[in-house]
């Protein structure tokens, strides 16, 4: 134990609970409890994703909820046609949001500041009024689905199922993003984030690895909005919209930029506070507004990335040591 920081610690007792969560679930007789923390599963991907240009690529995009609506609708419309494979869904999610990535990517890429962030909305923005106006897919009121989808072994119409589907997403998402960020791409990424004029100079194609980043998250969005749709049975053009975007953006700052489980801590925390401040008040959207602001202005690197990184016996050793470095 001495050997883990307390960042490893909280992360693991998260994870834990989160997989023990369905048995309690059914022990107590809560379903809610189910759909409540499959919210979290799904949205903590979606965040995860969202991280990796905002934490570790500096790229704020708040326009992010377009791939997740992208993976949403790749499902009802394909259900829409009787097409209920879930293998198809996820290709067709990965699909859209690869090519819908690529190509805003390359404009958005060529921009900074202010205006990549307008940008970004522009574009999800544009998706959103398409959804609105596909009168064939329910238009403004959205459409619900008749099925989950369907991955032979199993289907996404049960609780469970999609609980532990998305337990397991999240876990695939968070191995890949650590052998990513510490790999020599996401070195270079973090290097564009500091100091992109410099890596240009040493010869690095910024422009490619900024690219590869953006539509990677947009993909990864794209599988946590193919959850989404199965978890709520519906599919709406509000999946797309600037707000959820911007609630992204808040998990990902509320649990800590440029931290591999911050934005799972920051979904968590954002989508509990949000539960239960709705049980309390009907103005619950200022309470909530105003405990963020605290929250953030009180600890700017997140509740999580607030956590001591180094293990208990590095930080015990570096105690024990005077000024000099020479032990006492």
């Amino acid at each position: 134990m001495q050997n883990l920081s307390p960042r490893t610690l909280v992360a693991a007792a998260l994870l834990l609970l989160l997989a023990l969560l369905p048995i309690y679930a059914q022990w107590q007789g809560e379903p809610f409890l189910l759909a409540l923390f499959g919210r979290v599963l799904v949205y903590g991907v979606a965040a995860l994703a969202l991280n990796l240009l905002l934490g570790y690529g500096g790229m704020v995009s708040f326009g992010h909820a377009l791939y997740l609506g992208l993976g949403a609708y790749s499902v009802g419309v394909m259900s829409h046609y009787g097409i209920e494979s879930g293998w198809l869904h996820l290709a067709g999610a990965l699909g859209a949001c690869a090519v819908v990535g690529l190509i805003s990517g390359y404009v958005v890429m060529r921009t900074s500041g202010i205006a990549f962030i307008m940008i970004t909305l522009a574009f999800a923005q544009m998706f959103y009024f398409l959804a609105t106006g596909l009168d064939g897919f329910g238009g403004d009121d959205g459409m619900s689905l008749f099925a989950g989808s369907d991955f032979g072994a199993f289907r996404l119409d049960t609780p469970l199922a999609l609980y532990y589907t998305a337990f397991g997403v999240l876990l695939l998402v968070l191995g890949l993003l650590h052998r990513l960020i510490h790999a020599p791409f996401g070195m270079a990424l973090r290097g564009c984030q500091a100091n992109e004029r410099r890596m240009r100079a040493l010869g690095f194609p910024t422009l490619r690895y900024r690219l590869a980043a953006y539509v990677i998250s947009a993909m990864i969005c794209g599988v946590a909005g193919m959850l989404l749709a199965n978890l709520t049975m519906y599919v709406s053009p509000s999946y797309l919209a600037w707000t959820t975007s911007g609630e992204l953006i808040v998990m990902v700052v509320l649990g800590g930029l440029g931290t591999l489980f911050g934005p799972v801590v920051g979904a968590l925390a954002f989508l509990l506070l949000e539960e239960g401040l709705k049980l309390l008040t009907g103005h619950w959207m200022l309470i909530m507004g105003l405990l963020i602001v605290g929250v953030v202005l009180v600890s700017r690197r997140g509740v999580y990335g607030n956590l001591p990184d180094k293990p208990w016996r590095s930080r015990t050793a570096n105690s024990l040591r005077q000024p000099s470095g020479e032990p006492l």
